[in-house]
């Protein structure tokens, strides 16, 4: 097999992100075969990587957070006068009812990126995380793990159209991975995808004539949003994990 950078191994064993391997290699905590790695190193399946244990106990400190982010709020950076999720994680906001025993600190606003978007005007389930590999295993480009959604539309949907819905459609010139949608109710669909294009359901929905009045991601992996009310917070727990 050909070698491959050092960094793009790391992350295919799910150890971090690349660029977390990039920084752990340039700070000496990495070695290959017993040697200290250096930044673009090339190793094989049969190299040994080995990770300083200094490097474990700071994993271990990463935290993750769910958010029942409200309409109105962006995932990431602000943008257009909008603030983003991130702002609502204040100790006022912080879920009576976590129970992960985690102590909130600023530290854990520190490094805190959305491992996956929902658009400003949804609303549900939003993930930020200090860990690469949590980000890697929600939003990779290998990543099987699913989302669910409770879908409110309008316009009528043949049963051709349900069936584009869950397999057929494309977008931006590439066809989509099969989907699972169903009738929730009379104006519901349920939508379990594997994948997130930008404004993905939106854009399916259009493709079969309806229109989106309301969009909340009620699940991710095994992770469900359950009771956490909108605009609060908790952390993932020791015990918990997306798959």
């Amino acid at each position: 097999m050909e070698p491959v950078r050092l960094s793009k191994r790391m992350a295919e064993m799910g150890l971090c992100s690349r660029r977390e391997a990039d920084s752990y290699i340039e700070q000496g905590w990495v070695r290959v075969n017993g040697e200290v790695a250096v930044l673009g190193q090339k190793v094989t399946p049969a190299d040994q990587i080995q990770l300083d244990e200094r490097l474990g106990k700071a994993q271990a400190q990463r935290v993750t957070i769910l958010i029942n982010k409200p309409m109105g709020y962006v995932s990431s950076q602000a943008e257009n006068g909008y603030q983003p999720a991130a702002a609502l994680i204040t100790p006022d906001n912080h879920w009576t009812e976590d129970k992960s025993g985690i102590r909130f600190t600023r530290d854990h606003m520190k490094g805190l990126a959305p491992a996956g978007r929902l658009d400003i005007d949804s609303v549900g389930l939003l993930v930020l995380t200090q860990d690469g590999r949590i980000a890697k295993e929600i939003i990779g480009e290998r990543s099987d793990v699913e989302k669910e959604y409770l879908v409110r539309v309008e316009g009528n949907l043949t049963p051709e159209g349900l069936k584009l819905l869950n397999h057929g459609l494309s977008l931006d010139g590439e066809a989509l991975l099969p989907a699972k949608v169903w009738w929730q109710n009379e104006d519901q669909l349920r939508f379990i995808l594997k994948e997130g294009k930008k404004r993905q359901i939106r854009r399916m929905c259009e493709l079969v004539g309806l229109h989106v009045v309301g969009l909340k991601r009620i699940r991710i992996g095994t992770i469900m949003l359950g009771d956490l009310p909108t605009g609060k917070w908790r952390y993932l727990s020791a015990e918990e994990h997306f798959s």
